[in-house]
């Protein structure tokens, strides 16, 4: 045997390569709209005031049992562009920025809508039944993006790996504080929180996006199994769980 002989080369491992895979998205059209109607509405109210000595928005839109029982029903809605103050109006618009484009990337314009209020009309009915205290603020419709972020990385974890544990961990601690605060201070609706967090967990759990590879390599795409069907049955979890709740706000008067 030739100790000089060159020993013979094997052919390397090529590594791994990452695969591209579209993502269905939608550009943030509705979130900037929100946030621009808000605080268009915040400049009305401090107009008002000014003008006139009184917030007249949030005498005609604020949460308030007793004018819902006397059947003003848009102030189960109407809450959610009411802000008390501009460090209110400022968290809760730059928590929409932060979770509201991606949510509407994932969810399309309409679902993302419907979430958004239908989160928002949650947490005012579950406030409306358990205080008696009037109630403002887009925070019920924030807790409900925070349910539904959640919602989607369970649903999808699959396509996550790793960083899905992380990200629940992450949205269930900001849930979480935000809950301890406010049990803890006077002057904010946490049920209003819970309700909207219920509202959007629910809307999210059949209606939100469940994502499914399609196609072969190289030519792989997600699509959303519920496409075109998610909003109707997202739209019916909430209002058979909350419509109760709103009916039994006309008997039972809390004090």
């Amino acid at each position: 045997m030739n100790q000089n002989q060159t020993p013979p080369e094997y052919p390397q491992t090529p590594p791994p390569q990452r695969i591209q895979i579209a993502v269905p998205t939608a550009r943030p059209y509705a979130t900037y709209v929100l946030l621009g109607m808000t605080v268009l509405i915040y400049l009305l109210q401090l107009g008002s005031q000014s003008l006139f000595g009184q917030d007249w928005l949030y005498v005609l839109g604020a949460k308030y049992g007793p004018f819902i029982r006397q059947g003003e029903l848009w102030r189960l809605i109407t809450p959610v562009f009411l802000h008390a103050s501009i460090l209110h109006i400022g968290f809760n618009m730059y928590a929409l920025f932060l979770y509201g484009r991606g949510i509407e990337a994932r969810f399309g314009h309409a679902r993302f809508l419907l979430l958004y209020f239908l989160s928002a009309f949650a947490g005012n009915v579950l406030s409306f039944l358990l205080t008696p205290n009037p109630a403002i603020g887009a925070s019920t419709a924030i807790f409900g993006l925070l349910a539904a972020e959640a919602v989607f990385i369970i649903r999808n974890r699959q396509l996550f790996g790793a960083q899905a544990n992380r990200a629940l961990l992450n949205l269930f601690f900001i849930a979480a504080v935000n809950l301890v605060i406010g049990f803890s201070t006077t002057g904010v609706d946490n049920f209003g929180h819970l309700g909207g967090l219920i509202g959007g967990w629910l809307f999210s759990w059949f209606g939100g996006p469940r994502w499914q590879v399609e196609g072969s390599y190289p030519n792989m795409r997600l699509i959303d199994e519920r496409e075109g069907r998610g909003s109707l049955a997202g739209t019916t979890a909430v209002l058979l769980f909350f419509i109760p709740l709103a009916a039994l706000g006309w008997i039972w008067i809390v004090k």
